[in-house]
């Protein structure tokens, strides 16, 4: 098959499936030039071709991580502006498991905690939100409790996954803060 033959993001729209994803993100791994293109695509927030390449970029960053941290700050600076579900989930947990910028910290804080609030939030990204808030605590430790009454506040609400969730980061923030006041 000729690469050069395809209209990269009519590639996008062919397919919406994990094997066809990771069917686009070998052309790319082969084609590393298109990363920058893929992000374009990304950014530009045009349903549904964004949502496809924010998963293909997602998932190649599981193993190519350098094809993110140069994006990380123009995505976070992009995070307010997600409406769609598969955007904000793909873009969190690319952010909750790879280094983030000193300077995004604040923008991270606000997205998160407005995120986690809101009722209707998916409970992917709604974990993604709790996972960075806690990465967020070891530089700002004073945030532990909000997150955790935050979290509290919702449970009696919250579905089963949402609970599950929810109560696992309870106990990990009852722990931490724990620890803290034993040092």
């Amino acid at each position: 098959m000729e690469l050069k033959a395809y209209n990269f993001r009519e590639l996008l729209l062919k397919g919406n499936s994990r094997s066809y994803t990771d069917f686009v993100a070998d052309i790319v791994d082969k084609r590393p030039e298109l990363v920058s293109e893929l992000w374009e695509i990304y950014l530009s927030m045009e349903e549904p071709v964004s949502r496809r390449a924010a998963w293909i970029i997602d998932t190649t960053s599981e193993t190519k991580p350098d094809w993110v941290i140069p994006f990380l700050p123009r995505l976070i600076e992009k995070l307010p502006f997600f409406g769609h579900d598969g955007l904000k989930r793909h873009a969190l947990r690319m952010i909750a498991r790879l280094p983030f910028a000193k300077d995004t910290e604040g923008i991270l804080l606000d997205i998160a905690f407005n995120w986690l609030s809101v009722p209707t939030e998916s409970v992917a990204v709604k974990m993604y939100c709790m996972q960075i808030l806690y990465r967020l605590s070891a530089t700002e430790p004073d945030i532990l409790q909000e997150l955790y009454d935050t979290i509290e506040f919702q449970m009696a609400d919250g579905t089963p996954g949402f609970r599950g969730i929810g109560s696992k980061m309870m106990r990990d923030i009852d722990r931490d803060i724990m620890r803290r006041k034993m040092v």
